[in-house]
């Protein structure tokens, strides 16, 4: 019993409680808070937790301006593989001539930048493939953007899109693209682990690796910020 006793004094002590508290009036306090807690755990909560994707991409893209000689071929091979048609407009893979005139910084033509006045260098503008939690997929209302099964890559679901744009206002970079036409957002997803613009870069201008974060070292091109909706702040909240 003397060591029962000393071991409740030192509750006793790390609770703050009074030092006369005695072992019922321990047990006491202790059955209150387990009903409190127990109170808390009954609380209401959504029926369903949203499931929140974690894992990043297996791969990403990455190009070398050095060797791009704006051939402009990876764009068509993109669209033609994943629309069906020739429509550089809609490819996920940007190339363009990195003008940016005047003191203002960057105003034009690509997202990066050697120097406030360019280089005139033919760039390609990737998918960053970001790392959880993603921008364009956080601010989609619909669940539109999953992951990938074979790439782990987001893509977006054509049948769950509304076309609401939201995911082309969330993204940094700018690199969502959207069908007029078909009122349709669409982004690069790997084509499922063999890219189709590296296999038709004749200048080798283009690499398909393993998953890496180019995110702080790209700089962006919007300011952008994705709400987090309620349902999604549920799901993160399991972890975070």
């Amino acid at each position: 019993m003397i060591y029962e006793k000393d071991f409740f004094c030192r509750i006793i002590e790390r609770l703050g409680l009074p030092a006369e508290a005695n072992r019922r009036g321990f047990l006491l306090s202790a059955l209150a808070v387990t009903g409190v807690t127990a109170a808390l755990d009954r609380s209401p909560k959504s029926a369903k937790t949203p499931f929140v994707i974690l894992e990043n991409a297996a791969g990403i893209l990455i190009t070398d301006s050095t060797r791009c000689v704006g051939c402009r071929r990876c764009e068509l091979a993109c669209t033609e593989f994943l629309d069906g048609r020739a429509m550089p407009a809609l490819a996920r893979i940007k190339v363009a001539r990195n003008y940016n005139f005047g003191p203002l910084g960057q105003r034009q033509g690509i997202g990066r930048s050697a120097g406030e006045f360019g280089n005139f260098r033919i760039l390609q503008d990737t998918c960053l493939q970001c790392k959880h939690p993603v921008p364009c997929s956080i601010a989609c209302p619909h669940e539109a953007i999953v992951a990938d099964g074979k790439t782990g890559a987001r893509r977006v679901d054509a049948n769950k899109c509304t076309g609401c744009r939201l995911c082309l206002q969330a993204c940094p970079w700018e690199m969502i693209s959207f069908d007029e036409e078909a009122k349709k957002a669409s982004k690069c997803f790997l084509c499922d682990g063999k890219p189709e613009c590296v296999a038709a870069c004749p200048a080798l201008a283009l690499r398909y690796v393993s998953w890496q974060d180019l995110t702080r070292d790209t700089p962006v091109r919007r300011t952008a910020a994705a709400a987090l909706r309620d349902s999604k702040a549920e799901g993160c909240a399991v972890c975070h």
